[in-house]
């Protein structure tokens, strides 16, 4: 295996994913900002991967992707309380995110500055619009894996996917729940790779 890449868009588990995998002897990069963090990371997740798959697929073939779904019922109130909190922070012109980050998620939901660019019907859309194009984009291959966290399978299906053995017992762990978001910046591990990681491009991301 080249890279797993975790495509499924925020608050659909790419945290919990990240950090069940860092004990498995993975580095992982839960977002990855330069061509170093990418070169480190066996497994990238979140952004830019949920809006730059395409390209990754062609920078590191043979690499596998997850692609992860969530009960849109779940997922909107969720999203929304994510948007809202990083809706200053992602403005394109005047945001202080990564820009990066800004663009991945710009391409993804539009501008925040919409109407309604918060509603049930605007975010609904874009949670199909990106599924379809996933699965459009992968139809025919046996490199994508589709999962539900929730399931209860979802942690021996994944490692099956990446040839890891299960160890009875063990789940994915479900984290970020309710208002938190932050959980990856407080898990301590040496495995996990920085975003903004440098390298001989300095802290240059990818020209496509």
């Amino acid at each position: 295996m080249n890279k797993l890449f975790v495509i499924g868009l925020p608050r659909t588990g790419t945290t919990s994913i990240s950090v069940a995998l860092l004990d498995y002897d993975f580095s992982v990069a839960h977002t990855a900002f330069t061509k170093r963090a990418f070169e480190l990371a066996d497994v990238v997740s979140d952004a830019p991967c949920f809006s730059d798959y395409r390209q990754l697929d062609g920078l590191f073939p043979g690499s596998r992707f997850v692609y992860l779904r969530r009960d849109i019922t779940l997922w909107l109130p969720s999203i929304r309380r994510l948007l809202k909190k990083m809706a200053d922070n992602i403005q394109p012109k005047t945001g202080s995110f990564n820009p990066v980050l800004k663009r991945s998620f710009y391409q993804t939901f539009g501008s925040l500055d919409d109407a309604d660019a918060f509603s049930d019907a605007h975010l609904s859309q874009c949670y199909s619009d990106h599924q379809a194009q996933v699965l459009a984009y992968f139809d025919g291959r046996d490199d994508l894996l589709q999962l539900d966290i929730s399931d209860a399978n979802s942690l021996p299906t994944l490692l099956d996917f990446i040839g890891i053995e299960h160890q009875t017992g063990k789940s994915l762990p479900h984290v970020n729940r309710g208002n938190v978001v932050d959980h990856w910046k407080e898990t301590k591990h040496p495995n996990k790779v920085n975003p903004l990681s440098a390298g001989v491009d300095h802290r240059q991301f990818f020209d496509y």
